[in-house]
């Protein structure tokens, strides 16, 4: 389970990478669109504006067909082998699984037409109210009147599909009808399964539904406590990567929030951000907060202010001759914290070391949450970092009180500064840079050069025998290693790693930072020259 866990998280981030550009794109177009910030005559200009408004259709695109990105990315991350027919497969139900759903709905009745709030008041004498919450349940998909399921409908066919592939990708059919065997066989028992899961799902959805609605409403009557409770859990299951299924829940169900943007329910907390940002009809940034809550600004206090000072806190607990190495090895991991919003390089030169650094880490950064929206800041963006602090705040105007986030910024970063520092020495903790002198038992050397890093990483993980799979999230390379005997971290460690994190005893994740993706490029292609 944990390991299946460890893939299910990782393949949701291929389309969250894509939101995160689409998101940047979609707010920069929105102040460029603002004649409060670049002036009505840069806003009277037909062509130009005329350019901006397609950039803001393209980001839109991206948002409203998430689903469909789910159910591919999870095929694709999920698959064993065979990838593209896992993806093409992956298409296919779910196209079919909103047709059967379409169909379902019309033989009882339900269409677009009858469930419209104007029909629901006139011909069922519902209010208007309830009549916008049982027009909510539905909405049009590709093309098919259907079930408002939003990333539930792509998780739901990506994760059927996934197993129907690794199951049946190798089957062999009869001679006479081999053809339809191996690969070919997985797009067409996709479309005998996907009817019965859509079947399935036509009767389990509402109930589904009204469970994770009531979750949503608890937390939003919790008030400023429910966005401190992510926070922190959010923090707490990082160790294990599991805090990107986390986020999904929250930014793409009910529990992250309802908002009526532009007459239509949005419900998530990163899809009513969206939705208010591409909105040109003047959205509130009292509706933009709703979102923003659980993206952005809370995650800002920590990526720009608090944790950078946690970095220059070990630093000056170094003793001096180790300070100059400390130095390379975190203040690469700040400048990706405050540009970016990784957090993961810096993270992991303590979170293991020390469970007291850690937890008040944990507790700091949910309260960031917690002061964010009980201050009404409305500044958001997914990676948080710098870059979307300008864009999703400056670039915004004073309404979304970004000032707020610098002033209540240099508060917690003074907290983490003195709280680490305080720690660091009370208890001894062994930061880097604090270690007891050891001798290098093995003589490896401090930096591998790059033409052997690919080399020196296989090696330690107990050669190209040993590795059964290997992969790449935005921070870690994930390895399945079949004899956990093999590894050997310290050489792993000087190959750059900041940390490691094992799932299960076959599973290790290596902490590299932003240079992963390029890591494990060259050590795959490596291992397919060995």
């Amino acid at each position: 389970m944990k390991s299946f866990m460890q893939k299910f998280g990782k393949s949701l981030l291929l389309p969250i990478s894509t939101i995160a550009a689409a998101g940047i794109f979609l707010g920069l177009a929105a102040a460029l669109q603002n004649s409060s910030i670049v002036g009505e005559a840069f806003v009277n200009l037909q062509g130009v504006q005329d350019f901006i408004g397609f950039i803001r259709k393209l980001a839109g695109l991206v948002f409203g067909n998430l689903p469909v990105f789910f159910a591919i990315s999870i095929a694709l991350g999920m698959a064993k082998e065979e990838k593209a027919t896992a993806a093409f497969a992956s298409l296919i139900g779910f196209l079919v699984l909103h047709l059967t759903l379409n169909y379902l709905l019309g033989l009882d009745g339900i269409t677009a037409e009858t469930t419209s709030v104007k029909y629901l008041m006139e011909n069922n004498g519902l209010s208007q109210i309830d009549a916008s919450i049982v027009n909510a349940k539905y909405e049009t998909v590709l093309g098919y009147f259907t079930y408002r399921m939003n990333v539930f409908a792509g998780i739901i066919v990506g994760l059927t599909v996934t197993f129907l592939h690794n199951k049946f990708y190798k089957i062999q059919l009869p001679s006479s009808i081999n053809f339809f065997g191996g690969k070919r066989f997985v797009p067409l028992i996709t479309l005998i399964v996907i009817p019965v899961v859509a079947f399935i799902s036509y009767y389990a959805w509402p109930i589904v539904d009204t469970v994770i609605s009531g979750f949503g409403k608890g937390i939003e009557g919790a008030g400023a406590f429910g966005p401190y409770l992510y926070g922190s859990l959010n923090r707490l299951l990082i160790p294990t990567g599991l805090h990107h299924i986390l986020n999904q829940i929250v930014r793409f169900t009910p529990i992250g929030g309802t908002a009526v943007i532009d007459g239509e329910p949005v419900v998530g907390a990163l899809n009513i951000f969206n939705a208010a940002i591409a909105s040109t009809t003047g959205v509130g940034n009292d509706i933009v907060a709703i979102g923003s809550r659980y993206v952005g600004q809370g995650h800002m206090l920590s990526v720009m202010f608090g944790l950078p000072a946690a970095g220059l806190a070990m630093i000056h607990c170094a003793k001096d001759k180790n300070r100059n190495k400390v130095k390379a090895l975190i203040v690469a991991g700040i400048a990706a914290s405050i540009l970016t919003g990784i957090t993961e390089p810096l993270e992991f030169t303590f979170m293991f070391i020390s469970p007291i650094l850690f937890l008040f880490h944990v507790i700091v950064y949910g309260f960031g949450f917690m002061i964010m929206d009980l201050l009404g800041v409305a500044v958001g963006g997914v990676q948080a970092g710098l870059i979307d602090f300008t864009v999703f705040g400056l670039l915004r105007g004073m309404d979304t009180k970004w000032y707020l986030i610098i002033i209540v910024g240099i508060i917690i970063a003074l907290v983490y500064y003195f709280g680490f520092r305080y720690i660091i020495t009370k208890f001894n903790i062994m930061t880097p840079g604090r270690e007891d002198d050891v001798e290098d038992e093995d003589g490896i050397p401090a930096v591998i050069s790059d033409d052997k890093l690919s080399s020196t990483i296989v090696d330690a993980l107990g050669g190209k025998i040993n590795i059964v799979s290997i992969e790449n999230c935005m921070t870690r390379l994930r390895v399945v290693v079949d004899n956990p005997n093999l590894i050997n971290e310290k050489v792993l460690k000087d190959t750059g790693a900041s940390g490691f994190v094992r799932p299960t005893k076959e599973n290790i994740q290596i902490v590299y930072g932003l240079k992963v993706d390029q890591i494990a490029s060259d050590v795959k292609a490596y291992l397919k020259s060995i």
